[in-house]
């Protein structure tokens, strides 16, 4: 092969397949999960919003975070000009400078918005990690109160619940408000600097720029320093406290277990107040399904002129398989055919041609073979189509303006006129809805 896919992509095929040892449906899989997404985002009043693959270097550094690993390592950048664009590696930012590009908060009220679509990050790939992988999320604009951070978590659980995804844990945290956050990391870097020989260089980096990014260590000997490292909720203030607990509150409410985790942090500068993580142990090690939190000083960041309070969360799809293949999830087939035409010879080819487009357009799922097949040929593509009925027509069942129907899950056939066909073939159809 002269050209393969890129290191950390792949193809979807209409089969499913291995990639990087991960596990990737065919694409009838892949629209039945994105399918799923979308109705349970209807039952909660999102509406989808799309925007571009490529944005501005600016709006990613700035909304993102200079220091992160994202901008830092992992960003596809393309220059073109005196400009420079990247391939998104994240949705929320794109999302808030769409809202604010089209003051999407004059449409009225709390903006309930969600996304489907391709990322792009250059990391090392793994196993449900890909350099392009696929996302979905929400993100809703405009409200400050707790409630708004209790219903994104509720519809972030309603997604995986859908699926049948139950076994999962809620980890959340409260990153507290801007008051509170630079008094606590100086406590974290007056706590560290005498371990700063212990820590690695990502570390000791980290504990220059963003000390919290250090409490999201993956190191055996840095996690034992932090048993002793001070809490972030010893620092929050009444507001941001207060804020958290009646978050908390709602998640009772419903009924939502969860596990405060003083050492959950985000790995994007913009989250503020409260973040969230919802994990299967289905994945391994890396066992986070989705993330989110508040990020009430993203528009600012991106250059609004006025605060814009949100609060969101992503999940990947490629993960999301994952956690179904373990648990034995049935996607469900590619709609079947209703008919496969059998022509026998050029005038049968010609009609099975043309009745093809009138059977499609009575709403038919028919085909045809296309390459001039003996009949045995063309009956065994019917059957690895899976196809319902085979029409079989050759120069006798022209003259006689009839086509023998076969049933090829019983084998049983009858002699059905041409002006008949549409009636037997919407007879054997599925059932709506099936």
């Amino acid at each position: 092969m002269a050209f393969q896919t890129l290191r950390g992509t792949f193809d979807i095929l209409p089969d499913a397949q291995e990639a990087g040892g991960s596990f990737i449906p065919g694409s009838a899989a892949w629209r039945h999960a994105e399918a799923v997404v979308r109705g349970v985002m209807a039952q909660f009043g999102f509406e989808e919003i799309r925007t571009p693959m490529m944005e501005p270097l600016g709006l990613i550094a700035r909304g993102v975070g200079a220091t992160t690993d994202i901008v830092q390592k992992e960003m596809f950048v393309v220059p073109r000009g005196d400009e420079e664009y990247v391939l998104r590696p994240e949705v929320t930012a794109p999302v808030m400078r769409a809202f604010l590009q089209h003051r999407l908060d004059q449409r009225g009220g709390a903006q309930r918005l969600y996304y489907i679509g391709p990322c792009f990050r250059a990391e090392r790939p793994q196993k449900g990690r890909f350099r392009q992988f696929h996302q979905f999320g929400v993100e809703l604009l405009g409200s400050g109160e707790p409630v708004a951070d209790a219903e994104a978590i509720a519809c972030l659980r309603a997604v995986y619940e859908a699926f049948g995804i139950t076994e999962t844990r809620l980890r959340i945290n409260s990153l507290g408000d801007a008051e509170a956050r630079p008094r606590y990391k100086e406590a974290l870097q007056a706590y560290f600097e005498p371990f700063r020989d212990r820590l690695s260089a990502t570390s000791r980096q980290r504990l220059d720029t963003n000390p919290l990014r250090i409490l999201d260590t993956k190191s055996e000997d840095e996690r034992a320093l932090l048993a002793e490292a001070p809490r972030l909720s010893a620092y929050l203030g009444e507001a941001a406290q207060a804020h958290f607990d009646m978050v908390k509150g709602y998640l009772d409410a419903l009924g939502i277990p969860y596990v405060e985790d003083p050492l959950l942090v985000r790995g994007l500068d913009y989250y503020t107040g409260v973040v969230f993580e919802l994990e299967s142990d289905a994945l391994g090690a890396q066992s986070a399904l989705a993330a989110g939190g508040r990020y009430d000083g993203l528009a600012a960041a991106v250059g609004g002129k006025q605060p814009v309070p949100a609060v969101g969360w992503a999940a990947g799809i490629e993960r999301l398989f994952l956690a179904l293949q373990d648990t034995g999830y049935a996607f469900p087939a590619s709609a079947r055919p209703d008919a496969f035409l059998v022509a026998l010879g050029d005038e049968a080819q010609t009609w099975a041609f043309a009745e093809a487009q009138r059977l499609r357009a009575a709403g038919l799922q028919v085909v045809f073979d296309l390459q001039g097949r003996s009949m045995k040929a063309q009956m065994k593509e019917a059957n690895r189509q899976q196809t319902r009925l085979a029409l079989i027509v050759g120069s006798d069942e022209l003259a006689a303006g009839t086509a023998t129907v076969r049933d090829l899950d019983s084998s049983e056939q009858r002699t059905v006129p041409f002006n008949e066909l549409i009636d037997a073939l919407r007879a054997n159809a599925e059932p709506s809805g099936v």
